[in-house]
């Protein structure tokens, strides 16, 4: 495991995850809670099987991660957060909003995973929430109900959010109440977004400066 060599809380952070694919590991394993080696590997598209490994291991050498043993019939060997690892979560969901900037709406080319909307309720919105809240987003249907990510709908939402991927993305990221349908209490899809990380516009590039 490589390090910065320095007294400082960032550095003593990146030495944990700072390496490539580190936190993309942990963003599956935040997701789905538990993944055996072959289920991160499929996940992760471009991470070689030796890479994927030397960062299992670095993980687990820094209390991040933990390799387990499921018992009969299972009997297969998993990988899951430590509660140290859990505590990334804020991180990454501060991280995941100030690159949605970069990222953009999706494009007709981007090919979205089949449970791409779980992932994003739980990534986008911190626990916190108290509002029912049921999205139906494309072909996908989720909720949120007391801070947790539910698949599906759920009984008597306090809203429901209606529109397509392009829609989620302009009402996340740019709180566009008008990006999507809403029925029910906008009031309540209100509080949702203020409970966001503070939305920070990208600037424009710089075009006057030399290359």
């Amino acid at each position: 495991m490589k390090s910065y060599h320095q007294y400082c809380p960032i550095a003593s952070a990146l030495d944990l995850v700072g390496e490539r694919w580190s936190l993309l590991v942990v963003r599956e394993l935040l997701q789905h809670g538990q993944l055996r080696y072959s289920d991160l590997l499929a996940a992760l598209d471009g991470c070689s099987t030796n890479m994927l490994a030397t960062r299992l291991k670095d993980l687990e050498r820094g209390g991040v991660v933990r390799r387990r043993k499921l018992p009969p019939p299972a009997a297969s060997t998993v990988y899951e957060l430590t509660s140290y690892g859990r505590g990334l979560a804020p991180v990454l969901r501060e991280l995941a909003h100030w690159g949605a900037q970069v990222m953009g709406p999706p494009t007709p080319e981007v090919e979205l995973e089949d449970d791409w909307l779980d992932g994003a309720l739980k990534i986008a919105f911190p626990p916190s929430t108290t509002a029912r809240v049921e999205f139906h987003i494309d072909d996908q249907v989720g909720s949120l109900v007391d801070g947790d990510v539910v698949v599906g709908a759920v009984e008597r939402p306090d809203v429901v959010v209606t529109g397509d991927a392009i829609g989620f993305y302009r009402l996340v990221v740019d709180r566009d109440l008008d990006a999507v349908e809403v029925t029910g209490s906008r009031t309540a899809l209100r509080a949702l977004l203020a409970a966001l990380p503070e939305q920070v516009a990208r600037p424009a590039a710089d075009t006057g400066l030399a290359a």
